[in-house]
């Protein structure tokens, strides 16, 4: 009983990709420039640098399943912002406490199923956590470009109405998890912190799991806000089209982390690990020179099947690195999704001066990465 309310928060933990769809509605209600609307998901996965520390050290006190509880709280928060209004300055406060929120949220959820699945399991179990986080983001886009498109009297939020939708099944979770007892095991030991778990770094393969982490979010956060641009430059479409590219790219990653959730019982993790980056190289190709619809959808499913599975791999291959230090390395992954920051920041710029294939071209150097890192895998 205790994983239905888990798996619960892991759709939670979906509503942060709503940022990449809704930083192209502000950008068009707003008349952003594209750097301006590249740091939006830049801003909300900043504070995952900041958080994700702090908050190994809070799981240590207070323990993992208080600590989701603090996340669920800040992410209501986040999402009851924007239904007072759409200001530019309203709408940041509003994405900097969701990505707080998810900062908080993924770094003690994921030790938290610890508690429920150990072993061999652990991999698979934290790939359907992100098939069932990746059905909140492949919903989001669709509720906005409904909520844009169709006349909502009642509510009057038109692509706003997502934070309504998704801050009430954000109560119903915070309420099931708070309601649900799981036994957590005593941590022996003082609390750690940012000197603790960056000692973590100078184990060699940890390192490589981190920077692996930052090209995954990197790309993900990435196509998130991509697709649509390009399906726009390239096609001539509106943004109520294009928009369906975010869906597309959630679609498939949901897909990849269903079936990914079961491949990985059968297959070894490095092989499923190198056929998913080889998938992310070959999108990126498309992405980047494609014109049609078809090239451009076919790439953007590539990248969303491929980049489906990454984050669980590298994450459950950090833990099994340092098994006695399973709240520091989750702390110092989820500081990886700092990535999210990073790659963004670069891609707007990149964008403001070559056009989206600029962008494409800062994904790509990711891609390469995870590709190099799968001979790091053991088995």
């Amino acid at each position: 009983m205790a994983f239905l309310p888990v798996m619960l928060t892991f759709f939670t933990m979906g509503f942060v990709d709503l940022v990449g769809a809704a930083s192209n509605h502000v950008q068009a209600d707003l008349h952003l420039t594209e750097a301006q609307t590249y740091f939006i998901p830049s801003l909300v996965f900043f504070w995952f640098l900041i958080f994700s520390v702090p908050t190994s050290a809070l799981m240590n006190k207070i323990g993992r399943k208080n600590t989701v509880l603090v996340s669920l709280v800040v992410t209501l928060l986040s999402l009851a912002l924007p239904l007072f209004g759409n200001g530019y300055w309203l709408m940041l406060i509003a994405f900097s406490l969701l990505g707080i929120g998810n900062a908080i949220m993924q770094t003690s959820l994921n030790p938290l199923v610890t508690n429920l699945i150990s072993g061999d399991k652990l991999a698979s179990t934290l790939t359907f956590g992100q098939f069932v986080k990746a059905i909140a983001s492949f919903m989001a886009p669709i509720i906005m470009t409904w909520g844009a498109i169709a006349a909502i009297p009642t509510f009057g939020l038109d692509w706003r109405v997502i934070f309504l939708i998704y801050g009430i099944i954000g109560v119903l979770a915070t309420i099931f998890l708070y309601l649900t007892k799981i036994e957590e095991q005593p941590l022996d030991g003082k609390s750690s912190g940012f000197v603790e778990c960056f000692k973590l770094l100078s184990h060699p393969f940890v390192l490589l799991c981190f920077l692996g982490i930052m090209c995954h979010v990197g790309i993900d956060v990435g196509t998130n806000t991509t697709a649509p641009k390009l399906l726009m430059e390239r096609l001539g479409w509106t943004l109520h089209h294009a928009a369906f590219a975010t869906s597309l790219y959630f679609i498939f990653r949901t897909i990849g982390c269903f079936s990914g959730s079961f491949i990985l019982r059968y297959v070894p993790s490095k092989i499923f690990f190198a056929i998913s980056a080889l998938m992310i190289v070959a999108a990126m190709a498309l992405m980047s020179f494609g014109q049609t619809q078809a090239v451009l959808y076919t790439g953007i499913a590539l990248v969303g099947f491929g980049n489906s599975n990454i984050f669980s791999i590298v994450f459950a291959e950090a833990l099994k690195a340092e098994p006695e230090k399973q709240n520091e390395v989750s702390g110092l992954m989820i500081m990886g999704l700092f990535g999210g920051t990073v790659f963004p920041f670069f891609m707007g710029y990149a964008s403001q001066a070559f056009g989206t294939i600029g962008a494409v071209c800062v994904m790509t150097i990711g891609a390469l990465y995870l590709t190099c890192y799968t001979l790091k895998i053991k088995k």
